[in-house]
């Protein structure tokens, strides 16, 4: 058994975390308040290789391993948690795309992603149907060889800033085999976007979409028709353990900042650390994000080696962005006043990390997918 990344994967994370304090991190909180994906902040990941992690190296990409991946996520986000969405849709897209694309589907769609010209999206969520996607509504009704695309999508995230969309319509009947996967350009003329005024991660864009019959070819179908919800569906097993890393990072750093503050505060005459009721919260939390981080990289472990990983990787989604979220607070509390100034990220590291207990899978949907593997279906929710 063995707890440690190889020198190349010690090496890459050290890289990375030098990149986010010097590159990603001045931008963090005013990215925020601008409420807008910044165009260089694209080039800079693309530049570093990120949007194009899980891409084959024949389409641009880095063919990066998923621990690779959870490791890139979990470092950029010490600098810059909202830049992490770009590498995870990236990661998430891409991958279902090499997995069911032609390869003259993918020598066409993934390049651009790799280099960061094409920022994707992931246009699964209705207004209605969340959760329960297989009962979605947005139809691709046929129209010659290809369809037209008509509905709504909704709390996309980077839908305000992507160029294209992994877009699953209904083009049967009802049930997830009625639904297909369509990777399609968000032409303006006939996909009109709402911005969503949210609590944190405002930076990416999160938006509804609608789709006014958007054409679509046949060279646009991913993977075969009434396939799309259980090719799509596949990929979200590791992709949670990546958002997982992406929490425990802004967590990490929060602990370093609050762990520093409690050496260099003095009060009553000794630094605040030497209380117990300062320093036992921090080194329980350190404990629970020890543990927490584990659970994720042996997620993407049992992705790299083809094992089972879907509870693993929900035990990754519902636990990181919770205990992410307790961990920051309870950093905020110990640099009192001064955390709660807008001044310091911690504050909106809370409120970005707290977006990651709803999207991308609820806790609840987490732990039926854990009681269903521990106790079999029969016997569980």
């Amino acid at each position: 058994m063995d707890f440690t990344f190889s020198e190349d994967e010690d090496a890459y994370r050290q890289e990375l975390r030098r990149f986010a304090t010097r590159v990603l991190a001045p931008h963090y909180q005013s990215d925020d308040k601008a409420a807008k994906l910044r165009p260089e902040l694209v080039a800079d990941l693309a530049g570093m290789g990120l949007t194009g992690l899980r891409i084959p190296e024949r389409h641009g990409g880095q063919e990066a391993s998923a621990v690779i991946a959870g490791l890139a996520a979990e470092e950029v986000a010490r600098g810059d948690f909202n830049a992490t969405y770009l590498i995870i849709v990236t990661a998430l897209v891409s991958d279902i795309l090499t997995r069911n694309a032609t390869e003259e589907q993918q020598a066409a769609w993934l390049p651009r992603i790799a280099s960061g010209e094409a920022v994707p999206a992931f246009c699964i969520t209705e207004p209605e149907h969340g959760t329960d996607a297989a009962k979605l509504e947005t139809r691709a009704e046929r129209d010659g060889e290809g369809w037209r695309i008509t509905g709504e999508k909704t709390s996309i995230t980077l839908g305000m800033a992507a160029d294209t969309a992994l877009v699953l319509a209904r083009t049967g009947g009802p049930g997830a085999h009625g639904v297909s996967a369509f990777y399609v350009d968000l032409d303006e003329r006939y996909v009109s976007r709402s911005a969503f005024d949210d609590l944190g991660s405002r930076a990416i864009g999160r938006a509804s979409l609608h789709f006014d019959g958007l054409p679509v070819g046949p060279e646009q179908l991913v993977g075969d028709e009434g396939g799309g919800f259980v090719s799509v569906m596949q990929g979200f097993d590791y992709s949670r353990a990546i958002i997982g890393l992406a929490c425990l990072g802004a967590a990490a750093v929060s602990l370093d900042e609050a762990l520093q503050w409690a050496r260099d505060r003095d009060a009553f005459g000794v630094p605040i650390g030497t209380f117990q009721g300062v320093s036992f919260p921090l080194a329980e939390y350190a404990t629970y994000l020890k543990g927490a981080r584990h659970v994720c990289y042996e997620a993407l472990w049992r992705k790299d080696n083809d094992l089972e990983h879907s509870s693993e990787a929900a035990m990754a989604k519902f636990w990181a962005p919770k205990l992410a979220a307790e961990a920051i607070h309870q950093c905020l509390l110990t640099f009192g006043h001064l955390g709660y100034s807008s001044e310091s990220p911690v504050g909106q590291r809370l409120r970005d990390v707290i977006g990651l207990e709803i999207g991308d899978g609820t806790a609840q949907v987490s732990k039926l997918v854990i009681a269903r593997n521990l106790l079999g279906r029969t016997y569980a929710p």
